[in-house]
């Protein structure tokens, strides 16, 4: 197997694990990165996960070797989503490139170092958070081959970092460096090379000491918003005011005996 799946605490980490293709996704590996990305967010001691690859390369993308034959119809009916889906329901859909049209209830950090490149590039957007090696890289490489953004690209790369840019970016294909990833907000963290791994760890290892559920509710919300109009969206975020009887007073309770002040966030 191709993907590896490894629990640190209440951290999972996700490696793509092959190497001499710079980790280029096959169909056998979308669905093993579908199905591990399912089991993390079902694992209720899991509370966040981080998608990497082995060191030198984050993904190249879909395996172009094995789309090269063509691929058979029923590939593509596997993949086909009606007009109708709004990527909210609560039936599971696998993209080409796996777990790309879930909406999980927990943030997932990509660890990138090397190339991030066309559908690898889609598996790092639908990341909530993107740390990046200095080395690392971008780009919507296969603009080149003739193969279209499928996995979600379109929508989040504007989303990202604007209308504008993102057009830049799928217009041409062009390589993005990582401070350039880093000054237009595609990429959150930029860390020394080699350090990829262990800097999502640290980063993942803040996010799971907060309230679990007021955090979920957040993020959930943020990623509502964007389908939704003001008003609907206004309603939807009060709806997370319900956290507030499991979490907030005691968080609340702790800041008026002492805790937290002038933004420590030693003892939360």
């Amino acid at each position: 197997m191709t993907i590896r799946v490894e629990n640190r605490g209440d951290v999972t980490i996700v490696t793509i694990d092959r190497p001499e293709a710079r980790n280029a996704v096959d169909p056998a590996m979308a669905d093993a990165l579908f199905r591990a990305f399912i089991a993390f967010d079902r694992d209720e001691s899991a509370k966040v996960a981080i998608l990497t690859g082995v060191p030198g390369a984050f993904c190249a993308g879909f395996d172009l070797k094995a789309a090269s034959g063509g691929m058979d119809e029923t590939w593509y009916a596997k993949h086909h989503l009606d007009a109708a889906f709004d990527g909210l329901d609560d039936q599971p859909r696998k993209g080409p490139m796996g777990p790309t049209r879930l909406t999980l209830s927990k943030p997932v950090i990509a660890a990138i170092s090397g190339p991030a490149v066309a559908g690898g590039m889609e598996l790092a957007l639908w990341c909530d958070m993107r740390v990046m090696e200095r080395s690392a890289y971008m780009g919507v490489y296969c603009r080149r081959w003739g193969v279209p953004l499928i996995d979600g690209g379109t929508m989040r790369l504007p989303r990202i970092v604007g209308h504008g840019r993102a057009m830049d970016l799928i217009l041409t294909g062009r390589q993005v460096e990582a401070e350039e990833c880093l000054a237009i907000g595609l990429a959150n963290r930029l860390c020394e090379d080699g350090s990829a791994l262990a800097a999502a760890l640290e980063l993942a290892g803040q996010l799971a000491r907060f309230p679990q559920a007021c955090m979920r509710a957040d993020r959930l919300s943020a990623i509502a918003q964007w389908s939704l109009d003001l008003p609907q969206a206004l309603g939807n975020e009060w709806a997370s005011a319900e956290t507030f009887r499991s979490e907030g007073s005691a968080g609340a309770a702790r800041f008026a005996s002492g805790k937290g002040r002038s933004g420590d966030f030693s003892e939360i």
